[in-house]
């Protein structure tokens, strides 16, 4: 169910089988706090390379002496971490797709694989399209702002608590890629 506020920030719900896949990553998956981080900087060095490979058959999709980069910026006093990239980006639709549905690659079949041994367990992880709400175990909320490379469609928000819904809007941001900031 989606619901709009004066804002334009559209509200959407967590499907039910998502809910649970989420309570499983962030409360039972990973024994490592820490490794949300990887996930993080792992998605942003796959947004990298789509980048540099679609800019291959779309010539001017990056600037000729453009530098694809990963930054992580850590404010203590605003207790926020910051990691950002100038990768491919995503659109809305992309953005529902991917962060707004859990587990899109199968959250039946991520289920039906665990074996109960974190250690395999966790090897599923990137498989099944779960990494980034590992962010949730050390995050009372992540926002994220992206912007597709190559698209005219405006940048996206995305925001979440890690419950049960997020919230999505336009937003504004120049250049392409991504920047996820997680409230610690």
């Amino acid at each position: 169910m989606a619901q709009k506020d004066a804002a334009h920030m559209e509200k959407m719900e967590f499907q039910t089988e998502a809910k649970q896949l989420l309570h499983l990553v962030i409360h039972s998956l990973y024994t490592h706090k820490e490794i949300f981080l990887r996930e993080l900087i792992s998605n942003a060095s796959d947004a990298l390379d789509k980048v540099r490979f679609e800019s291959l058959t779309s010539p001017g999709m990056l600037d000729e002496n453009e530098e694809l980069a990963i930054r992580i910026k850590l404010d203590k006093k605003a207790k926020t971490l910051k990691i950002s990239d100038n990768g491919i980006g995503m659109t809305r639709q992309e953005v529902i797709d991917n962060i707004g549905t859990i587990a899109r690659s199968g959250s039946r079949a991520f289920l039906e694989k665990l074996t109960g041994d974190q250690k395999a367990d966790s090897n599923l992880i990137g498989q099944f399209g779960v990494g980034f709400y590992s962010v949730f175990m050390v995050a009372s909320s992540v926002k994220i702002v992206t912007k597709r490379a190559g698209s005219d469609d405006p940048a996206v928000q995305w925001e979440s608590g890690g419950e049960t819904d997020y919230a999505i809007s336009d937003a504004d941001k120049t250049g392409h890629g991504t920047e996820i900031t997680v409230y610690l």
